[in-house]
């Protein structure tokens, strides 16, 4: 194991053979787990990982035929196909030894054993398993960076490998991730790349922008409503969790649920059960969620505004998004991934940037972060008059908010910057930044989207 020394279970139902082996093996330096019985192989190979399976075919129940052992190969290639098992017995057969592999075994030893030749199996089979995990890792590393028909998620600067990594590892999985970092880093690119590689991805990715909705509309919109459960339902209605049945429900702006609804929220998290506005029939829904947030949940759960349980139920997995001013060696990649969007979109012959153009995006500190850049480019492109991007149509100036004079903006600049200057006033809590700004929530949002904060 990477790290560390390599882990080997070994499973016999001969104590003798247990402590020889684990005398043998602990003295070259591994990390040994003994267990006597087919079972508890099982168990401990669910709970923990190994990088190799040392075990009989023989156990107490059936001597002879190495059918259990047979049926413990099977059972572990299931689990772990990248996990070598090396097979031992004392009544060995050369049609026993072919079955075996043929299981999944990598290879087999009679007893008694030669330490030397013992010793040389468990080495070469570590070494093959390690490689082997590692080139497993990296074909899925570069599958979410090509695959078709998923999200592109350009991540070549350094401190986003951490975060590739742990989208592989998790992706798979049914657990509940919590996405954090700023506003515009990429958040729901990461829950539409969790679940393209799940189980679940031929079933819906619902995405529900949960701070936009008023605390009225909270149940109505995540568990619908029966007709006639308030002035305005005139049919029944949908809710989120019924459309993600299956899928996975992503809720953006998690921080923003109000304290009222979050209990609802966590009942449905713990048991999968809920109830449409209206109705007292009792639904049930499968659905892995995935939530996003710009706050430090933590301190919103310290101060009394954040449900500690509902927390514990959210966030499994968190998952860390870097600003682009962290990850800077993928700023030209993804401009030149959104030059390539937006000039088929508008039907643009554009077919770069100029020298100018890259080093005023790389000059650039990207307050808004990937959502900044990609507006940014949109308008380029448009304002092109040239097959290549120069710096005078990215409309880039260093540190223009900071310099510039109210009065020397348009609205739409003076906009922009008010809610810039107020969300960092309140740590980027959208709530109380709307407050102060005389606005909605989701009048606020439908802002930031439009200036790409």
């Amino acid at each position: 194991m990477k790290g560390s020394a390599a882990r080997i279970l070994i499973a016999d139902d001969q104590t003798d053979v247990l402590e020889a082996l684990k005398l043998l093996l602990k003295g070259e330096g591994y990390q040994i787990e003994a267990v006597n019985s087919p079972a508890r192989a099982m168990s401990a190979l669910e709970s923990r990982e190994f990088d190799c399976v040392l075990m009989d075919l023989n156990y107490t129940r059936d001597t002879t035929s190495g059918e259990e052992g047979l049926d413990l190969v099977t059972r572990i290639q299931a689990i772990d196909s990248t996990l070598p098992t090396v097979v031992m017995t004392a009544w060995g057969s050369i049609e026993l030894a072919v079955e075996a592999i043929r299981r999944g075994a990598r290879d087999f030893v009679l007893k008694p054993w030669e330490n030397a030749r013992l010793l040389s199996i468990v080495r070469t089979q570590i070494d093959l398993c390690k490689s082997l995990r590692n080139e497993h890792r990296l074909e899925a590393e570069n599958e979410l960076l090509r695959a078709e028909g998923r999200p592109t998620l350009i991540a070549q600067a350094p401190s986003m490998q951490p975060v590739l990594q742990l989208i592989t590892r998790i992706g798979p999985s049914d657990a509940n991730v919590l996405i954090t970092g700023e506003h515009g880093t990429g958040k729901e690119v990461v829950a539409q790349t969790l679940h393209a590689l799940s189980s679940r991805s031929s079933k819906p990715l619902v995405t529900v922008n949960v701070g936009g909705l008023s605390e009225g509309l909270f149940e109505s919109e995540m568990f619908g409503h029966v007709k006639g459960a308030f002035t305005d339902a005139k049919s029944d209605r949908v809710g989120r969790f019924d459309l993600a049945d299956g899928g996975t429900l992503f809720l953006d702006e998690i921080a923003n649920v109000p304290l009222g609804q979050q209990a609802k929220l966590l009942r449905v998290l713990q048991t999968g059960e809920f109830e449409p506005v209206g109705s007292s029939r009792t639904r049930r829904a499968d659905a892995r969620v995935i939530s996003a947030t710009n706050a430090n949940l933590n301190d919103e759960a310290a101060a009394g505004r954040f449900r500690q349980d509902l927390l514990f139920r959210l966030n499994t997995i968190e998952i860390h998004l870097p600003p682009l001013r962290e990850r800077r060696e993928d700023i030209s990649l993804l401009a030149v991934h959104f030059l390539r969007t937006h000039a088929q979109r508008y039907r643009k012959e554009i077919t770069g940037f100029d020298k100018g153009a890259v080093q005023a995006l790389l000059e650039h500190p990207w307050p808004g972060n990937v959502r900044e850049l990609d507006h940014v480019v949109e308008r380029a492109s448009l304002m092109a008059q040239r097959n290549t991007v120069s710096a005078a149509d990215l409309g880039l100036q260093a540190n223009r908010e900071s310099s510039a004079r109210l009065e020397d903006m348009s609205i739409e600049e003076v906009e922009s910057f008010l809610i810039r200057k107020a969300l960092t006033r309140y740590s980027n809590n959208v709530s109380q930044a709307a407050n102060a700004l005389g606005l909605s929530r989701s009048a606020l949002y439908r802002r930031m989207q439009r200036y790409g904060i």
